[in-house]
């Protein structure tokens, strides 16, 4: 059984997410000890414990010490069980992050999975659904994938509430090569408000404009109705010849709409300078792919903690090597390979 310090490296729920992922599809169970020791609040949140149960039912696992709080864990994989399934986390916890755990092993089992998913799908720390759609599911396509991902409705912290579908067709997956960015060929920008004043939007395009020069046509506000609750947030597409990415900042209490579209510009500044093709949150995103693929490469930004943390989980599991090398001090080449 595979042994997991969950408070090593950055400490937080992708210790998890990762490790479950991996277990579903390499048959090893795990224990993991300190889960989110480095967290204010540590132990399995309700997030957590939607994709430990959601890897639970779908792989037909046995597991120990799934309840909210708990700080160890015990992982027995069965096997992958195509159907219909729904979860829902009871806050406005991650949609986003719950697919991520079960998405790996559903690309490369046999058989077709449909979920549904309700909690929050526009929340800070966490990947929103244009982030998935628009930046991560089409490199997963030219992987060789099978997936398809649909909006119901939006979910803001901290009422949560949004609902997501998702399907997936399991096969092979292959490596590629994402190297070159290419010339911007798009960009939007959208500042989201649900259930606020629409002069909190009108501000951060106003914010937006002046501080990227997109036009008018690049940037709107729009109004959500059907969130449960109240939210905030500002996306920024930004579509390359060869890859896209999706820089997000949300509003919360006692936060100024200038300081959300502030956020989101410098982020947007920082990717467009580095002139690398896969932003930071993508890069962690396609270890886990692009490792179960035994191969491939990209150019990013320099690697955050947590797909350094992330790099070291998927080495427990699979017989892989992942190295970043830095090529200026903005772009770095991650490869990945077999030994």
């Amino acid at each position: 059984m595979i042994v997991i310090d969950g408070s090593e490296g950055e400490g937080g729920g992708q210790v998890l997410r990762t490790a479950l992922a991996l277990s579903l599809v390499t048959g090893q169970p795990f224990r993991i000890d300190a889960i989110r020791a480095r967290r204010e609040r540590p132990g399995l949140l309700r997030q957590h414990l939607t994709c430990v149960r959601a890897a639970t039912e779908i792989g037909g696992a046995e597991v120990e010490g799934a309840e909210l709080g708990s700080s160890t864990l015990v992982f027995r994989p069965g096997t992958m069980r195509p159907g219909s399934y729904r979860f829902a986390v009871g806050t406005a916890g991650s949609v986003g992050l719950v697919l991520q755990a079960m998405l790996p092993a559903m690309l490369v089992a046999d058989g077709t999975f449909e979920l549904e998913i309700e909690g929050g799908t526009h929340a800070q720390s966490a990947p929103p659904f244009e982030f998935v759609a628009q930046a991560f599911l089409p490199i997963l396509r030219r992987m060789g994938a099978d997936v398809d991902v649909t909006l119901h409705r939006r979910g803001f912290y901290p009422a949560g509430g949004g609902r997501l579908g998702a399907r997936v067709t399991g096969g092979a997956l292959r490596p590629v090569e994402i190297l070159e960015r290419g010339d911007v060929t798009r960009r939007q920008a959208r500042a989201l408000v649900a259930h606020l004043p629409f002069d909190i939007a009108e501000r951060e395009i106003g914010i937006l404009r002046k501080r990227l020069g997109w036009s008018e046509e690049q940037a709107r506000g729009e109004t959500v109705a059907d969130s449960v609750g109240p939210g905030n947030a500002v996306m920024l597409e930004i579509d390359c010849q060869h890859a896209s990415e999706v820089i997000s900042a949300f509003g919360s209490r006692g936060r100024s709409a200038e300081a959300v579209a502030e956020d989101a510009v410098q982020q947007a500044r920082r990717y467009l300078a580095a002139d690398v093709p896969v932003g930071e949150y993508l890069a962690d995103q396609l270890l886990v792919p692009m490792a179960l693929a035994g191969g491939g490469s990209f150019r990013t930004m320099a690697p955050s903690r947590h797909a350094l943390t992330n790099i070291d989980v998927i080495r427990r599991f699979l017989h892989v090597t992942i190295a970043f090398e830095s090529e200026s001090p903005t772009a770095f080449r991650c490869q990945v390979g077999r030994p």
